[in-house]
């Protein structure tokens, strides 16, 4: 799949929230990081068909705070394909460690994460708990823990 990729200007594009929430359930969180940090939409042709948003964390420290494929469109390399544009970027902003982090039920994630170079760097306990109103399940288990990934540039 040829999939290239344009940078969301949040002021003027209208932002993509059915991918987004795809990977995080809350509005409030996302309206807070979009404008954060750098949002890109990856498209086949004319269609968007996934996205991420990369903030600086830390000095020379980038973090993929959000990253989904439309469901539709799963299976078929483009999430390795954000991975792979989100690693080229934050190089380009002279970074030397992104992160991700995930759900401690998000188990193809874990192993998504893994096979594209990211190591378990720790586990924020309770974060699930503390940054959402609502529980929230996932494989039949109720997300907890926040596990954190990070890959050196």
């Amino acid at each position: 799949m040829n999939i290239s990729f344009k940078l969301l200007d949040v002021k003027r594009d209208e932002i993509p929230y059915d991918l987004l929430l795809l990977a995080d359930p809350s509005k409030i969180l996302i309206d807070e990081y979009i404008n954060k940090g750098f949002c890109y939409l990856a498209f086949n042709g004319m269609e968007i068909v996934g996205q991420f948003v990369l903030i600086q964390s830390y000095t020379k420290t980038y973090e993929i705070v959000n990253i989904s494929v439309k469901e539709e469109h799963q299976g078929k390399g483009i999430g390795k394909q954000l991975i792979e544009k989100a690693i080229d970027q934050a190089r380009k902003l002279k970074g030397n460690i992104i992160e991700v982090g995930t759900a401690n039920t998000s188990i193809y994630q874990l192993i998504f994460y893994q096979k594209c170079g990211f190591r378990i760097v720790g586990i924020d306990k309770d974060f699930f708990i503390r940054k959402y109103e609502e529980e929230i399940y996932e494989n039949g288990i109720q997300c907890k823990d926040m596990i954190r990934l990070s890959k050196e540039l």
